[in-house]
């Protein structure tokens, strides 16, 4: 890693051809919305989609920003949480697109976190067979992942997110101001898919971050510096993979179990939140891994100790409440779209930043795992 950068903003190109766009990173993004996409895109009206918490805080300033570059508006608001990736919200989403009169040029914009940007991309890929996108993720985990990569969906009672389509955003516009009003937790569980991209590949971004935390945490210049270096990083794998094809899956790093740990706690966010999977997830992946003698229990260590001085959870005994059996986990991960074939596909590592796809991981190993690590 360089030296933290002094600029203010920065900005990300995704260059996927016809499909290529920018994700701007830096403060005042929301006031400055409208003249962005105005800029950029030929559309003049928009359907913001928001929830209940983030509504109060930004829909106005972005509503302003909106009308004040030309672009007519049409709002909903829908409840926060998990549980909004669902069917009867997505129908909500598409039908309150088509009551507004959105034409393929015109736009869809969510206004929130992960599930916000995972419901709305959807109900934009889907109506009218795909209008334009725009991101403005109000969350670290959004900022950092789920806002870039086109990858959009909803959960279903068999499992998280299986049901979805790739449709890219046209423009991300991510609002480091914004973050100042996360609480702590929700700040916590962004950080881990930033700890992530160290993990995958980067190891000097991983020590950066072991070294540079607090300053991250603080906000200013090395929050930017994280941010942007994680979109690079998503970036880079999303050109070279799009669909998820082959090393996309990297960047799923920590999530077949951390969903699996979702699954089994209902979605309630008092007791997991995506991000907090996923830190759980990273420690029992490179667990795992030094489990199967591919790599030192040491970098198991070092990643538990990382998380957990940020404050994030690293044990199955720290989710509240009692988890189901480790067989139950296992009809979880079964269940999971990183499974082709019924050959369980995990991300294994040989290090820190050493990640692999691992296609034909023997089942009775991973089941063994979980009961040694189940906290009952």
């Amino acid at each position: 890693m360089n030296a933290i950068a002094s600029a203010s903003e920065r900005k990300v190109h995704v260059p996927l051809g016809e499909r290529a766009y920018d994700i701007l990173i830096g403060p005042g993004l929301i006031a400055r919305a409208g003249a962005e996409i105005a800029s950029r895109l030929k559309g003049r009206k928009a359907a913001v989609i928001t929830d209940e918490h983030v509504a109060p805080l930004y829909l106005e300033a972005l509503i302003q920003s909106l009308e004040a570059a030309g672009i007519a508006c049409a709002t909903l608001v829908l409840p926060a949480g998990e549980k909004t990736k669902s069917f009867e919200h997505l129908m909500t989403v598409c039908d309150k697109v088509l009551e507004a009169r959105i034409e393929r040029n015109d736009y869809v914009i969510a206004l929130g976190g992960g599930v916000i940007g995972d419901l709305s991309g959807f109900a934009a890929g889907i109506v009218r067979r795909g209008v334009r996108f725009v991101q403005v993720p109000t969350s670290l985990l959004s900022q950092v992942d789920s806002s870039v990569g086109g990858k959009t969906g909803i959960n279903s009672r068999h499992g998280k997110n299986l049901v979805g389509v790739f449709h890219q955003p046209d423009l991300v516009l991510a609002d480091t101001d914004v973050l100042n009003s996360l609480s702590a937790r929700e700040f916590r569980a962004g950080y881990a898919e930033v700890a992530k991209y160290g993990l995958i590949d980067k190891p000097d971004f991983f020590a950066w971050l072991e070294a540079n935390w607090r300053a991250v945490f603080a906000g200013g210049a090395a929050r930017i510096e994280a941010i942007a270096t994680s979109c690079q990083a998503k970036s880079d794998v999303v050109v070279a993979d799009e669909r998820e094809t082959g090393q996309r899956a990297l960047l799923n790093l920590g999530h077949t179990f951390g969903h699996a740990l979702e699954a089994a706690t209902a979605y309630d966010s008092s007791r997991l939140v995506h991000g907090e999977g996923v830190s759980i997830g990273m420690v029992l992946a490179h667990a795992f891994s030094a489990r199967m003698n591919l790599a030192s229990p040491d970098d198991a260590r070092r990643v538990e100790s990382h998380l957990k001085a940020v404050g994030l959870p690293t044990r199955m005994a720290e989710i509240p409440g009692t988890l189901p059996p480790a067989e139950v986990l296992m009809d979880a991960i079964a269940q999971d779209k990183k499974v082709k074939g019924g050959k369980l596909t995990f991300i294994l590592t040989r290090g820190i930043g050493q990640s692999f796809v691992a296609n034909d991981v023997p089942a009775s190993e991973v089941l063994s795992f979980l009961k040694e690590k189940h906290p009952q």
